[in-house]
């Protein structure tokens, strides 16, 4: 097969584009021997003619010009690494040895002392006890995986995955949800199948609401992703033309939010943030095995330290420096200013992002900036929008690791190959959880910036599509992962990187969530570490035991309709605020009770001006409410958290009013 890509697929070249740009001839773009491998899009020529014509009309009428701009944007990364002779490349998936990926996996979910000689327990079961039936299964599998290849290579053998999970084997499951106020516990016992109505009521909820979905999709997060897509599977497949749809359409989804609120990246402490990874790994592992999309994984690659400042350096490595003139940065401040620069100055320019400069220019500016940004003598007035977005890709894609981490950017190409939106945005979800916050943190400030530019569509040209594909080589190629890309899958492997980036710039606000049901499991896993359960058993029947006994106690407390409880406010007034919660008191009533104490006590009225904007409602107060200790270290409340739930699942904690830290002093 002749692996040129045929000119009509791209049309003519537009004006606007640079000298360098316009050089680019159809040979080159016809000769498409990049050295570039992601997730196969799913094949459509196996489709039926009426759907397949109507694919067709639809990527028609699609810019052409859209596949033009992500081989530009490669031939121009080619270009600008060809005087340090270094190859770009997309992502290549090695395959490791057997036994090799699953050890890292286990390691990467917190469970490596289970395949240790000597493993302990204590930790990995209060991890173990909070997982549902398909994350269990999900271990159990690399377990027996790693088991094989051990035994294959004569080693010694490691433990018995039954003599870890005991019941389970045979139906237990423990799944955790935070549906109504009530952490749900659901065990399986035995033989008999008695399930935990408590805990059944969330998955029939769920198939409730599938059943009787109408026009808008409504994004669960009360119930594990992969328990959702077991439950959808015992239905009918996904019709293949509402497959298509979704290839070409962006559907609306509305976040559904639970008794006790959404909790947003960023509403946790560090320290229960530090579990969310583990889980949202185990868990998307789990929602793979249960579609049947192969999960790989990367070994960990790093380049070459540089003597530079700026660029070619780790983001861990920018934020250490920048944090000595600004303790909370989280984002590299050279990206920051960079952004900065392109919305004063940018967002209107036609071609913005895809248009990039001169190299020679873009290389003599990096060299200025590296001398002169933290001296604060680099003049940005005299920069063209197009050298600075220029400067922005190059940032992105010289650092020495990918900012979405060699280790999953396989998954992350993977996630085009899951049939049904919705589901890909769950996987999408969980890997963003993965990453590491200073990356998750990098990752929203530049799509948060792209947003922008595709809402200033009508003046800079440039739309949600033309902006994936201009991105996508920067964040899924890397100099540091050779690889080649199959003949013939040129334009599919383009578009498959280019929808996954187009969906988290549309669907940010909705991937930056932690899922109720993980929020659950840091919970449980809290509770259990601070009762130091002595977990000899390794069936874990005290466990078990246990969790029926708490699960009475919480039972009960439900059973009260109403409780008045205290609300710390010492930063403000010297007294707590007795609060009386009843079914319907959320957490945005609390804060307006507090406003109106304020008032009474003539508080510092400069003080009460500045926490309040013009309109002075509770919505635009800089007051937030916080659940701190019990079974969560902090948590920042969603206003419309219904209280009495919340005390219910968390009776031992206190409620403390603070300052937005968004929104400091102004006096």
């Amino acid at each position: 097969m002749d692996p040129r890509m045929p000119k009509e697929l791209f049309g003519d070249e537009p004006e606007e584009w640079s000298r360098e740009e316009v050089a680019l001839d159809s040979a080159t773009y016809g000769t498409r021997n990049c050295p570039c491998q992601m997730s196969l899009l799913p094949q459509k020529s196996s489709l039926e003619p009426p759907v397949l014509e109507r694919v067709n009309s639809r990527v028609e009428s699609l810019d052409n010009l859209s596949m033009d701009n992500f081989w530009l944007e490669v031939e121009n990364i080619k270009q600008s690494t060809e005087a340090e002779q270094e190859e770009c490349s997309l992502a290549e998936v090695k395959t490791p040895e057997e036994g090799e990926a699953e050890a890292a996996w286990l390691q990467d979910a917190g469970l490596s002392d289970l395949i240790g000689d000597n493993a302990a327990d204590n930790g990995n079961i209060v991890l173990l006890s909070t997982l549902t039936k398909t994350q269990a299964a999900a271990v159990q599998r690399r377990l027996d995986t790693y088991s094989r290849s051990r035994r294959k290579k004569n080693k010694q053998p490691v433990r018995d995955v039954r003599d870890i999970f005991g019941v389970m084997n045979s139906g237990e499951v423990v799944a955790e949800t935070e549906e109504s106020g009530t952490t749900r516990s659901q065990h399986s016992l035995g033989s008999s199948g008695n399930t935990r109505k408590s805990g059944a009521r969330g998955l029939q909820d769920f198939s409730d609401m599938v059943r009787s979905s109408g026009k808008e999709e409504i994004f669960n997060t009360d119930v594990a992703y992969s328990e959702q897509a077991a439950i959808l599977l015992k239905g009918s497949p996904l019709p293949e033309s509402r497959r298509i749809k979704e290839e070409n359409t962006l559907t609306k989804f509305k976040l559904r939010k639970g008794r006790l609120g959404v909790t947003r990246i960023g509403d946790l402490s560090p320290q229960d943030m530090k579990k969310i990874p583990t889980l949202a790994l185990i868990e998307l592992t789990a929602l793979c095995d249960v579609l049947g999309v192969e999960l790989k994984r990367n070994k960990a690659i790093k380049l070459k330290a540089t003597e530079n400042r700026l660029f070619g350096v780790p983001i861990n490595t920018l934020l250490e420096n920048d944090r000595k003139l600004i303790p909370n940065a989280k984002v590299p401040l050279i990206l920051h200013a960079l952004l900065s620069c392109l919305e004063k100055k940018g967002l209107d320019t036609e071609g913005i992002l895809r248009v990039s400069g001169s190299q020679t220019r873009i290389k003599n500016l990096q060299q200025k900036l590296e001398s002169d940004f933290y001296s604060g003598l680099f003049r940005w007035e005299e920069v063209h929008q197009n050298d600075i977005s220029g400067l922005l890709k190059r940032f992105i894609r010289e650092l020495p690791t990918p900012l979405l981490m060699a280790e999953y950017l396989p998954a992350f190409a993977a996630v085009q190959n899951i049939p049904d939106l919705k589901q890909r945005l769950q996987a999408l979800n969980l890997l963003i959880l993965i990453l590491p916050e200073p990356n998750r943190s990098t990752l929203k400030a530049l799509l948060e910036f792209l947003s922008k530019v595709v809402a200033r569509e009508k003046k800079n040209k440039m739309n949600l599509w033309n902006v994936s594909m201009v991105i996508a080589p920067n964040l899924f190629m890397h100099k540091a992962l050779p690889s080649k890309v199959p003949e013939g899958k040129e334009k599919q492997l383009a578009e498959g990187a280019a929808n996954v980036v187009r969906m988290m710039i549309h669907y940010q606000d909705l991937l930056w969530t932690v899922s109720s049901f993980l929020v659950a499991q840091v919970r449980k896993m809290n509770e259990s570490s601070s009762r130091r359960y002595q977990f000899y058993d390794k069936r874990i029947k005290n466990l078990l035991r246990k969790i029926h006994t708490d699960k009475d106690k919480t039972e009960k407390n439900e059973a009260e309709p109403s409780k008045i409880v205290k609300v710390q406010t010492s930063l403000f007034l010297k007294d707590s605020m007795e609060v009386h919660l009843n079914n319907g008191t959320k957490a945005a009533d609390v804060l307006r009770q507090f406003q109106k104490r304020l008032s009474q006590n003539n508080w510092n009225i400069v003080n009460t001006v500045h926490l309040l904007k013009c309109n002075g409602s509770v919505e635009s107060m800089n007051l937030l409410l916080y659940e701190v200790g019990g079974n969560i270290g902090e948590h920042c409340l969603d206003p419309d958290t219904y209280l009495l739930d919340l005390y219910h699942v968390n009776p031992h904690a206190e409620w403390i009013i603070k300052q937005n830290p968004s929104f400091p002093w102004m006096i």
